[in-house]
């Protein structure tokens, strides 16, 4: 992934963050029948040590199968906060009006060997997981073992689990640490006047308070 400068992020605690606020991950892997992406909802277990593994499961019937029992890298790309950014919000317009439209965004990229799981037992664990932190705020959380136990048995029956132990993660934090305090703080602004991007405009000005 290109990353200027200005724009790394290599912290394991603010990647890790990202991949737990927006688990819907594009899995990609490259095999015979070429390349092949999904999109797949991922959860982020760490061990303690400084390792971190990602898991997920997919249908049996899904052709992406194929290419993971091949065993070849696979990437995974996570996507937060994005939004336009109008030349209009940058305060140098006024003085030299050499500026132009670019687009903000965050992501992260996790590169790792996946590890194809066929376990009812891995299955029933990563579901409730991945259940759990999606209803964990909710007054009156549903649980997997709300279900009849027999229609989860047979559901878990068309899926597969897979493993991807993290062997390279890298992040892309693009939001304005390229213009003055004063652009940075125009952009949020705009931002929050058309209502576009809260989250984004959150971001700008975090970093802007950094980098004071």
């Amino acid at each position: 992934m290109y990353r200027p400068p200005a724009f790394r992020e290599d912290r394991p605690e603010v990647l890790h963050a990202l991949i737990r606020a927006h688990p819907l991950g594009t899995l990609i892997t490259y095999g015979s029948g070429g390349l092949t992406a999904n999109l797949l909802p991922f959860t982020l277990v760490e061990d303690g040590n400084g390792s971190a593994i990602l898991r997920t499961h997919l249908a049996k019937a899904n052709e992406q199968l194929v290419d993971l029992c091949e065993g070849p890298e696979a990437l995974v790309l996570f996507q937060g906060p994005q939004a336009y950014v109008s030349p209009s919000w940058y305060p140098s317009k006024q003085e030299h009006k050499k500026v132009v439209p670019t687009w903000n965004y965050v992501m992260v990229q996790v590169r790792g060997l996946p590890q194809v799981i066929d376990s009812a037992d891995w299955l029933l664990e990563q579901i409730s997981h991945l259940t759990e932190t999606q209803e964990n705020h909710r007054p009156d959380p549903w649980k997997v073992s709300d279900a009849p136990e027999c229609f989860i048995a047979s559901l878990l029956k068309g899926i597969v689990g897979l493993e991807i132990p993290i062997e390279r993660i890298e992040g892309k934090w693009k939001v304005s640490q390229n213009r003055s305090s004063t652009d940075r703080q125009g952009v949020a602004d705009g931002l929050r006047h058309e209502d576009n991007a809260p989250a984004m405009a959150d971001l700008i000005e975090t970093h802007r308070r950094d980098l004071l």
